[in-house]
């Protein structure tokens, strides 16, 4: 583990952005681990068939679940299935619109698109921003000035992230930005990312996305009940927390400003029901070094890989023993990171490129 002294600007106009591009962090050639092409190859094939069968069971799940909400509603029996109900719609919507937003989830492109689109409207991210937000995030993956997607920036905001376990925050913020883009504008920040010819899409989306929520909150109000939010709306609030847990587990409390998606990224084995509700995002260095490779073969890719990554770690038990105390580190030491052990660290880039941090003493 290393500390370091420097505070960093996450502005994607600020300071670091031209730090970033000064030190041709930007858009760079990122590491990559060796793996025959034939193999890689094989790997990346899509197919319809998985995707098939994970949606499938996703939205049986969701009307088996909303019905029973709905059937006992009134009564305590209803609080079983609306938490399940609300962890299929709030947590396992985050890993459907990003696989279908890669366009690797499924072979065809238009079952993507309609996935990638409930998905989007479910977490509450609006699709054509989120789209090309996260296709810089792949370029330059916690990449300080450039990524638009780190989500625990130094020193971390402890508070906003135990607000987020029920999306509070992340909904307030959310909601700011539909707004604008309702009214036909976009941040500075979203301009550096955005295509001018698809800014139009992002405007009239977002009031769509206001005109369903009005919807609902006058179906609401008309019958006197909050059940019809229950299943649109408010299970992005009660049943979002799995978006976080799992999500910290991606980047948080790692390095910054490294072409190695070793170092910034973690790969932690997961149960079969947390895999799913995931989509195997819980192999993430294998993600980020490989993005076109669907989800579904990410196992595989994992195997074949895994002697040149740092170790695993064995669960969420043991990734969180080490992100926990990383954070709360960060608050006093905003240059403080976890530094992963590379079993071949001559292969590396140089570690943050010798300028930012300074050994621990």
């Amino acid at each position: 583990m290393t500390t370091g002294t420097v505070l960093r600007d996450y502005s994607l106009v600020g300071r670091d952005t031209r730090r970033a591009e000064e030190m041709g962090l930007a858009a760079a050639e990122w590491y990559q681990c060796p793996i025959p092409r034939k193999q890689l190859k094989e790997l990346m094939k899509r197919s319809d068939g998985p995707a098939l069968r994970d949606t499938a069971i996703w939205f049986a799940a969701l009307v088996l679940t909303g019905l029973g909400g709905y059937y006992f509603w009134g009564s305590w029996w209803a609080l079983p299935f609306f938490a399940v109900y609300g962890i299929l719609y709030g947590s396992a919507s985050d890993s459907r619109w990003h696989e279908c937003g890669h366009g690797t989830a499924f072979k065809t492109r238009w079952m993507n698109d309609v996935v990638y689109h409930i998905a989007c409207f479910m977490i509450l991210r609006e699709p054509t921003v989120w789209r090309w937000s996260h296709t810089r995030h792949h370029t330059d993956t916690i990449i300080v000035g450039r990524d638009p997607e780190i989500a625990v920036p130094r020193p971390p905001d402890i508070l906003g992230i135990l607000l987020n376990l029920f999306a509070i925050q992340s909904s307030y913020a959310a909601f700011k930005k539909l707004f604008l883009h309702a009214g036909g504008r976009l941040t500075d920040e979203e301009r550096t990312y955005i295509p001018e010819m698809e800014r139009g899409k992002v405007y009239w989306i977002a009031r769509l996305y206001l005109a369903i929520f009005a919807a609902v909150a006058i179906w609401c109000v008309a019958i006197g009940s909050i059940l019809p939010a229950m299943f649109i709306g408010l299970p992005t609030l009660y049943g979002g927390y799995f978006t976080v847990i799992f999500g910290l587990t991606q980047h948080a409390g790692l390095d910054e400003d490294v072409l190695d998606h070793r170092l910034n990224s973690r790969t932690v084995y997961m149960n079969p029901v947390y895999r799913f509700l995931y989509l195997n995002m819980n192999y993430h260095v294998e993600h980020h070094m490989f993005p076109m490779v669907p989800y579904h073969a990410l196992p595989k890719l994992h195997e074949a890989i895994k002697d040149d990554c740092p170790t695993p770690y064995s669960g969420l038990w043991e990734a969180y023993a080490e992100i926990i105390p990383a954070l709360f580190r960060q608050t006093r030491e905003p240059g403080f990171f976890v530094r992963r052990q590379l079993p071949n660290p001559e292969k590396s880039v140089p570690y943050n490129h010798g300028t930012q941090f300074v050994p621990a003493e």
